[in-house]
């Protein structure tokens, strides 16, 4: 990959390649002594790399944008008032038509969490190089062309919702107003219309692509932008499925996320030698049934179980899970993930990772009832961190000293008062957003080894969107022997771009005719 790179201009052009221009100005006058209006601070760099297509040349543009509120006072506009600057990063292949090039708006989840896993993971032309279970590369971890990008079919564009990555609340701004589900989206929002309406991209095939809760805000954001700006889409990305909190049990724990997450645990006790002899395949065929059919029952029934019963539910249980039978009549025949993850494989000495659960690591004790970290973040987060650190100024040229939060806790508590009384559930959104354009594609990718969102829990919600009968074939899946982030796994990565990007085409492809 070779690149040209660009100093910052004193102020953003309106040439910036990406096509971000500088903000109007803002009512008023600032006075004398007063601080200076947050602007634009956006690098322009130019780059190749070598893919089975070819050589692709594009240009990158990486920094933040000012996002503005329109302040209305006694029912008079005041002004355009500067709240937040988001980080973001934007590579646009040179040359193409902007009518017919794709371009796909990319973020992860947490919430909290910046974009650095699906840009330095899967989609961006870049890739972090950190090694895998049982082979994990040392610090201070590498870097390396992506020939998988999807810039191949699409223009990308990175995300940091507030308080992740390099964005802010401006200076005297409260962050807090952002750390809910529906000012999230608001300002998610804002900034895709922004990138949208200075780079003249209206007319291009628009996608969305989430992680994690990072899918919960592409689903309900589908519904946002048409609803909000008239923005319709062509597809989006759902990858590790969450459209219903309720489902994984993620506020208060209950009986319907057990059975979600038991064909996962199945997975996982097959991974780790505890099905032997039986395929991969043959243990989830297995699992999905009892969770289908006669678990449900089972935890319904409550105290009404009969002894023989209860000693069939707890033998079944185990010997799906890998848990032994005692443990499993201890936990009233419902395992909560976090210790199920701390107790598969005690006798070996060993946690087992939630987010992508090939991955063990030392137990921290021998008797806790919950691990003490995550395995498997604590393989990820090293590498990412170093990549993208030596990436965003070494080739991307952007010099910022804040801190680039990975993954920040200053979003916590995050807000979701409009659901108040009830789970916190996106999927009638979803449904909204494809009975009102019934050309809206979506792509969800499931991870078979993922402890965070179940496959099992994202199929069932997705089985009950309020859409007609012959919009389902608008939803396509794709499985994974892998976890949360399923291209940390070699095989998985490159199975998932391609996947990603002939869903591309093809929504691109529908688009066109």
């Amino acid at each position: 990959m070779t690149s040209d790179t660009s100093p910052a201009p004193a102020s953003p052009s309106p040439e910036t390649a990406a096509g971000t221009a500088p903000p109007a100005a803002p009512t008023g006058s600032t006075g004398s002594g007063a601080k200076p209006e947050p602007a634009d601070d956006l690098v322009t760099t130019s780059h190749t790399v070598d893919t089975p297509m070819g050589t692709l040349r594009y240009t990158a543009t990486t920094g933040r944008v000012v996002l503005r509120d329109e302040v209305y006072e006694d029912g008079v506009f005041t002004g355009n008032t500067a709240k937040a600057e988001m980080s973001v990063t934007a590579y646009v292949l040179d040359g193409a038509d902007p009518t017919t090039r794709p371009v796909t708006f990319a973020f992860n989840g947490g919430p909290g969490s910046s974009s650095v896993w699906l840009h330095l993971g899967v989609m961006g032309p870049r890739r972090v190089l950190m090694g895998d279970v049982g082979a994990l590369l040392a610090p201070p971890y590498a870097i390396a062309e992506n020939p998988q990008t999807l810039l191949v079919e699409s223009d990308l564009v990175f995300i940091d919702p507030v308080s992740t990555g390099y964005s802010r609340a401006v200076e005297g701004g409260k962050p807090g107003e952002y750390h809910g589900y529906a000012k999230d989206l608001d300002s998610v929002g804002e900034l895709i219309r922004l990138w949208t309406t200075r780079n003249g991209r209206w007319m291009s095939p628009k996608f969305l692509a989430g992680e994690s809760y990072g899918t919960l805000r592409a689903a309900a954001l589908a519904d946002h932008l048409q609803e909000r700006y008239g923005m319709y889409l062509n597809g989006v990305m759902l990858i590790s499925s969450v459209l219903d909190l309720g489902s994984i049990g993620l506020h208060e724990a209950d009986d319907r996320a057990c059975v979600a997450f038991l064909p996962t645990y199945a997975a996982v006790a097959h991974y780790h030698g505890l099905h032997p002899g039986r395929s991969l395949p043959e243990v989830l065929a297995d699992a999905e049934e009892y969770a289908e059919r006669e678990y449900p029952w089972v935890l319904a029934r409550g105290m009404r179980l009969t002894e023989e019963e209860v000693d069939a539910a707890a033998s079944r249980i185990a010997g799906l899970t890998g848990l032994s039978v005692d443990y499993v009549r201890r936990s009233n025949l419902r395992i909560e993930h976090l210790r199920f993850f701390t107790e598969l494989l005690r006798t070996r000495g060993l946690s087992v990772g939630r987010l992508d659960s090939r991955f063990t690591g030392p137990a921290g004790s021998g008797t806790a009832e919950m691990y003490d970290a995550d395995p498997s973040h604590d393989a990820i987060a090293g590498p990412y961190a170093a990549a993208f650190n030596h990436y965003v100024r070494a080739d991307l040229g952007y010099a910022n000293d804040l801190h680039y939060e990975q993954v920040s806790e200053r979003v916590n508590p995050w807000s979701y008062k409009e659901f108040e009384g009830r789970d916190v559930n996106v999927a009638p959104r979803l449904a909204r957003a494809m009975r009102r354009n019934r050309h809206l594609l979506v792509h969800v990718a499931y991870g078979y080894l993922d402890g965070a969102t179940p496959y099992f829990a994202a199929q069932g919600v997705l089985a009950h969107l309020t859409i007609p009968a012959e919009l389902t074939d608008n939803i396509e899946h794709a499985y994974y022997e892998a976890g949360h982030m399923m291209y940390v796994h070699e095989p998985s990565r490159l199975q998932q771009s391609a996947d990603l990007a002939a869903f591309v085409r093809r929504a691109a492809t529908q688009a066109a005719r």
